[in-house]
């Protein structure tokens, strides 16, 4: 089997209709609805196969117009024709209006089972470690949650249910033309095998076909997220062609991909196209025959062609569901791996909850290696009291905001221990140990709705009041008062109508009003002026007072009330009390 091909069709459909266990009588629903365009099918040639038989030749009426039709009707030819016609009008209005029954039922199903498989991958994406989308990049998550997501409804409602109806109404029709002429059945079978054979070689190839093109729509996803992310740094450098020529490149394999992916699909649908006329031409020639032996009536022959390319529709709908569905299944195999992923920073079974720690911290020959092999911190060892400012020095790179993220858990040390009050960071529920922390970064992050709601971003329950005093405590309140909204002023993407002094002074707000126990400055002036770096150290100063408090910063006048300083080099660490 195939590298690509990792779960068969039975698998993945199983674990599909695991996740959409809730809406399983609606799917019900619809296949019902479907399966009622089965009989309106089987009737649809019959008033031909009349009106060649009893109205244009001298057959008498199918037997149930005798039962159902006065005598008067059944013996006038021009009568008879006005009914042939309505039957063909009543038959269609039946079909369509089951059509368009079945077709709202599906919009409805098919988007609310994309809302869930959506949702769960958003989930999953949240779940997932910094570690994992530092790793695969946002843009593929982005990617899975965004466009693998809606194969779903194509595998459920326009595959599986579509599968069912077209198989029950093959049997129907086999049996219907079996009762006119077995011999002509039999003949029309015989192409079945071959087109079932065709489809099941194809699958497989279809499939890695597809699992190619979804990664390389993904990589080019990713170029593009990844340029607009930094549009301020491409424009400055001046490096819009070669982005464009970048992006271009991915696009280009992308291209690529699809149009191999279209003309092998194009190519299994000749296949298939060119077995089902054989099997058309072989049924036509025997059938002729037939009716000038006298063994059938060309009304009959009318009718077993007209089932027989009816007949044959479903087989090719059958075949071209099993191609199709590859592109599908690629996707969906690629979203329920992502759900499968494990998250590198698991919550132990019967972890300890915590209320409100009191920011007692021992860190235990502690060292860490990213997934690369890079050694980001060698063999620390410390102890911070609850209330204890820590101030953490260093070059870039040298590991200061790595050894934060330990705090946190985002990631989990490669050896030795990290406790907070006495108990190891990895006993703890993940949500309550984080609810332990205020974070402020060297580069803020606002979100794009208004400065109310990021500052009570940390605390969605607090009141005005709350946002207000928290507010003002970062010295942020007044400039708040001078916008024309207030609070209510949307701060744009990621905050960018905003001043970097002015975003980092909401963040500290943000911080303040969620009252953590512990805080966490990773560099929160080191991209502003003087006097905002006054200001935020002032509130800084303030809001420290009993907490345990971490500051990474590479002036001094940040360092100056700090109880400890730690030197870092090279993910070692050198310890200076004050």
């Amino acid at each position: 089997m195939s590298e690509r091909l990792r779960h068969s069709d039975t698998v993945l459909f199983a674990r599909i209709l695991r996740d959409v266990r809730p809406y399983w009588s609606h799917l019900t629903g619809v296949l019902c609805l479907s399966l009622l365009s089965i009989p309106f099918v089987l009737l649809s040639p019959v008033p031909l196969k009349i009106a060649v038989d009893s109205v244009i030749g001298d057959h008498p009426a199918p037997d149930l117009l005798a039962v159902a039709l006065p005598q008067t009707i059944l013996t006038s030819r021009e009568s008879l024709l006005f009914v042939v016609a309505g039957l063909v009008i009543v038959i269609s209005l039946l079909h369509l209006s089951q059509l368009m029954c079945t077709g709202r039922l599906r919009t409805f199903i098919g988007e609310r089972l994309v809302l869930i498989f959506r949702t769960k991958l958003f989930e999953q994406a949240q779940r997932l470690s910094i570690a994992y989308h530092d790793a695969k990049g946002a843009a593929d998550s982005t990617f899975r949650i965004q466009w693998d997501a809606p194969h779903i409804r194509y595998l459920m409602l326009e595959g599986a249910i579509p599968f069912i109806t077209a198989c029950l109404t093959l049997i129907g029709m086999i049996y219907v033309i079996s009762r006119i002429s077995w011999q002509l059945a039999l003949v029309a079978l015989t192409i079945s095998p071959v087109v079932l054979l065709i489809s099941q070689a194809y699958r497989v190839h279809l499939r890695n076909l597809a699992h190619n093109l979804t990664e390389l729509e993904s990589s080019t996803a990713s170029v593009a997220q990844e340029v607009l992310g930094a549009l301020r740094v491409v424009k400055a450098f001046g490096r819009e062609e070669f982005e464009g020529e970048r992006f271009g490149r991915r696009a280009g394999d992308s291209l690529e991909a699809r149009i191999h992916y279209e003309a092998a699909e194009a190519v299994f649908s000749f296949v298939i196209g060119i077995s089902l006329a054989a099997g058309t031409a072989l049924v036509l020639f025997i059938g002729a025959r037939q009716v000038q032996a006298g063994t059938i009536t060309l009304g009959d022959l009318l009718l077993v062609m007209s089932y027989l390319l009816q007949l044959y529709e479903p087989l090719r709908l059958i075949s071209e569901i099993i191609g199709r569905l590859q592109l599908h299944l690629a996707s969906a195999e690629r979203a329920f791996s992502f759900l499968d992923e494990v998250p590198d920073v698991p919550e132990r079974p019967g972890a300890l909850g915590l209320r409100r720690a009191h920011g007692a911290f021992i860190f235990r020959n502690v060292s860490f290696a990213y997934s690369t092999g890079r050694a980001a911190l060698q063999g620390i060892s410390f102890e911070v009291s609850p209330g204890t400012t820590v101030g953490i020095m260093g070059a870039t790179g040298a590991g200061k905001t790595t050894l934060i993220s330990l705090l946190m858990r985002f990631y989990d040390p490669t050896s030795g221990q990290i406790l907070l009050d006495g108990i190891d960071l990895r006993d703890y529920k993940v949500a309550d140990l984080r609810a332990q922390f205020s974070v402020v970064l060297q580069d803020p992050v606002l979100f794009s709705t208004t400065i109310a709601e990021n500052i009570a971003y940390s605390r969605p329950s607090a009141g005005h009041d709350e946002i207000v005093k928290a507010a003002r405590a970062a010295s942020i309140h007044d400039f708040i008062e001078r916008l024309p909204e207030g609070y209510r002023t949307p701060v744009g993407e990621r905050g960018m109508s905003l001043s970097g002094g002015e975003r980092q002074r909401i963040a500290l707000a943000r911080a303040i009003l969620k009252d953590a126990p512990i805080y966490i400055f990773d560099e929160p002036t080191s991209a502003i002026d003087i006097e905002t770096e006054t200001t935020i150290i002032n509130s800084i100063e303030q809001l420290r007072r009993g907490r345990t408090t971490f500051i990474i910063a590479h002036r001094p006048t940040m360092m100056r009330n700090c109880d400890i300083k730690f030197q870092m080099e090279q993910g070692v660490l050198r310890v200076e009390a004050t």
